[in-house]
C-alpha cells in the first residue's frame, strides 16, 4: 500500500478511463496507441503543466496545491469519493512505522445496542471489515454457519470481505455477487488511501491478493466508493429470497467502527421471511461479557 505507487496507478487507471472524444478532443482512432488520455492531453486540459503532472503520476506530490488536484479530478470527472482519495494518496498523513496490529472489541454500550435490536438484524463491524459484535438475528441472517462466539476472539474473528471471496457458503448469500464483491473492494480502497499505515489492513489485502484471483482483479481496477446505505439482494438457504436496506452509522469515539443494521419493507415477502429467521433462530445464548476495562 506505497502512497506514491498507489497515487500513480490511481491517476493511471482513471486516465485510461477517460476517453478523448468525451472531453471534446477529436483524434484518429487508428493513431491511438494509449487508452484514453495520453498524459500531455489531460495536463493541457487540467491546465497544469505536462512535467508537474507527470511527477504526480510518479508519486511525487509534495506541494501540490488544493487547485491543481481539484483541476485534475474535475477533468477525470472523478466521482467525491473519487476525488477524496486522490486527496488521501496525494497527501498521506505523517507516515510513522506500522505498530503492530491490535485487538478491537465493540464496547459495552454498543453490545447493549445490539442485544436491544432483537427484531433487526445488525452488526459492528471496524474499518477493515471485520466483525465484532453481532446480535442473534444478524448472525442468523449472514453467518449462521460460524460459531456466533467466534466475534468476541479476535483470532477467530469473521471479516465480511474475507468471506466474500474465501468463504463459499457466504458468498452465495448474495443474489449479485459481483456487485457487491466490486463494493467491498471499493469501500476498502477507500479505507486503505486513508489508514495507509495499518499493518492489519495491508496484512488482509496481502492475503486476499494471493489467495483470489477475483480479489486481485478487482483491486487492480482501483474502484473507490463508500456505501453507507442502500439495499441488499440476499439468498437464505433457511427463508429464502430477501430484499433488504441497510443503513452504516459511525459509532463516535472509535477508530472507524460501525453500526450495520437490516430491514425490511412492512408487509413484504421479505418482511415475513425475516420473522420466520427471527423466529427459527437457535433461542439467544448469553452475551459475552464485556471485555475488561483495565
Amino acid at each position: 500500500m506505497g502512497a506514491p505507487s498507489e497515487l500513480g496507478d490511481f491517476l493511471k487507471s482513471r486516465r485510461a478511463a477517460v476517453r478523448p472524444q468525451d472531453v471534446g478532443l477529436a483524434t484518429a482512432p487508428e493513431r491511438r496507441r494509449v487508452a484514453g488520455l495520453r498524459r500531455e492531453e489531460l495536463a493541457l486540459l487540467a491546465g497544469v503543466s505536462i512535467t508537474h503532472y507527470t511527477r504526480l503520476e510518479q508519486g511525487r506530490a509534495a506541494g501540490v496545491s488544493d487547485s491543481v488536484l481539484d483541476a485534475i479530478a474535475r477533468t477525470l470527472r472523478l466521482t467525491e469519493d473519487e476525488t477524496a482519495h486522490l486527496r488521501d494518496l496525494a497527501r498521506p498523513a505523517v507516515r510513522r512505522r506500522p505498530a503492530a496490529p491490535r485487538a478491537e472489541h465493540a464496547s459495552p454500550s454498543a453490545r447493549q445496542l445490539l442485544a436491544a435490536m432483537t427484531d433487526v438484524p445488525a452488526l459492528v463491524l471496524d474499518r477493515r471489515g471485520d466483525v465484532l459484535a453481532w446480535n442473534r438475528l444478524g448472525h442468523a441472517l449472514l453467518a449462521g454457519h460460524l460459531p456466533r462466539e467466534a466475534a468476541g476472539t479476535p483470532a477467530d474473528r469473521p471479516n465480511l470481505v474475507r468471506m466474500l471471496f474465501l468463504d463459499e457458503r457466504y458468498r452465495e448469500r448474495y443474489a449479485d455477487w459481483k456487485e457487491e464483491a466490486h463494493l467491498a473492494v471499493a469501500s476498502l480502497r477507500l479505507v486503505a488511501g486513508r489508514h495507509p499505515d495499518d499493518r492489519a489492513l495491508a496484512e488482509l489485502i496481502g492475503r486476499l491478493s494471493i489467495q483470489s484471483d477475483e480479489f486481485t482483479a478487482l483491486w487492480a481496477r482501483h474502484p473507490v466508493r463508500t456505501c453507507v446505505s442502500g439495499r441488499k439482494s440476499l439468498r437464505h438457504p433457511a427463508v429464502g429470497a430477501l430484499e433488504l436496506s441497510f443503513e452504516s452509522l459511525d459509532l463516535p469515539g472509535s477508530e472507524g467502527q460501525r453500526l450495520i443494521a437490516y430491514t425490511a419493507e412492512p408487509g413484504t415477502p421479505s418482511d415475513a421471511a425475516l420473522r420466520l429467521l427471527a423466529a427459527t433462530a437457535a433461542a439467544p445464548a448469553a452475551e459475552p461479557a464485556p471485555f475488561p476495562l483495565g
